[in-house]
């Protein structure tokens, strides 16, 4: 049976509603331009699966309140913050269909749009006295720029092992969804052992969504990523990896050879791509996808059953049964 977002939703569709009218009263702003943009970034959100985390995990863990909602609008100005400031890192002209920040208003109107975020979310925290959220969120957002900064370097040498592998998307993605469920958590005032697990649990489930983002790249199913990207970006990811890791000396270094210097060459990424199936690559990648989903699910069930818990483990099985 297909998993519908609307019905992994409704254990906390009120508290999501009332969500988007706090987080769009926390963006307001007497500057003209500003608010403008504001507007068009609460306009163009997506899944807002990030805050799914957050409620799902607080009810799960307890008694949904105030703290919880100013939990998830500290993620969403935050990881919005970093998001602007990628796309100008990026030069990406899109985000999700949309025009990024920096397309319409520039690089140095979007960076100052960041900062604002990043301040927003600072002060909401401040003016609460939600230290405790706001130390988890921002050590997430530490994590994400180590993680992006720790790739860059690796992806300069193609170098990059199965072990660098695993911590750079531990930092750059499971580090966020960890910060979900562990606000949501500490959100309901959980004891220390409560979030610690909770944080684990979002940890594996970052694990395998950032996995299963890897095999899209790879073309088995209908996507809305195109095929080949992460190789014409010189992204070193698991299947790659694993592939290169089995290859004979000379086949690795053709390979290399492809990513380093004809990674826009459409007919040599295909060939990369092709290798890569061969070698067992994607099984591979398949099979460690699984076990950080399985452990994510052994930690969920060692919560008490309720409504919440069972969406949020529909909200995993949804991430890594998703096709785009």
């Amino acid at each position: 049976m297909a998993l519908n977002l609307k019905e992994i939703k409704s254990p906390i569709a009120s508290e999501m509603e009332e969500f988007e009218k706090k987080f769009r009263a926390s963006m307001k702003t007497k500057v003209l331009l500003l608010d403008k943009i504001m507007g068009y970034i609460v306009k163009r959100k997506g899944k807002q699966m990030r805050p799914m985390f957050v409620f799902l995990s607080a009810g799960t863990c307890g008694t949904i309140q105030e703290s919880t909602y100013r939990g998830a609008s500290l993620i969403e100005l935050l990881h919005t913050a970093t998001l602007v400031h990628d796309d100008v890192v990026d030069d990406a002209n899109y985000r999700r269909g949309f025009f990024s920040i920096n397309a319409l208003w520039k690089n140095k109107i979007a960076v100052l749009v960041g900062d604002y975020l990043l301040s927003r979310g600072l002060l909401l925290s401040v003016e609460h006295e939600d230290y405790g959220l706001l130390k988890i969120v921002s050590t997430a957002v530490k994590e994400m720029s180590e993680g992006e900064l720790l790739q860059f370097d690796k992806a300069r040498h193609l170098d990059i092992n199965e072990e660098v592998y695993y911590e750079i998307i531990r930092q750059k993605t499971a580090s966020l969804i960890a910060s979900c469920c562990s606000v949501g958590a500490s959100s309901v005032n959980s004891d220390a052992e409560a979030v610690e697990r909770m944080r684990l649990f979002g940890e594996k489930v970052g694990m395998a969504f950032q996995i299963k983002d890897d095999l899209f790249d790879y073309g088995d199913e209908e996507i809305g990523k195109p095929l080949g990207i992460d190789i014409k970006e010189k992204k070193m990811t698991l299947p790659l990896i694993k592939a290169l890791s089995l290859a004979p000396w000379l086949e690795k270094k053709r390979i290399i050879n492809i990513i380093r210097n004809h990674s826009e060459n459409n007919k040599k990424v295909k060939e990369v791509i092709e290798f890569v199936k061969k070698s067992g690559g994607l099984e591979y990648a398949k099979g460690v996808m699984k076990k950080y989903f399985d452990e994510a699910m052994e930690i969920l069930e060692t919560f008490e059953d309720s409504v919440y818990r069972n969406s949020l483990s529909q909200l995993v099985r949804f991430t890594i049964e998703r096709t785009k």
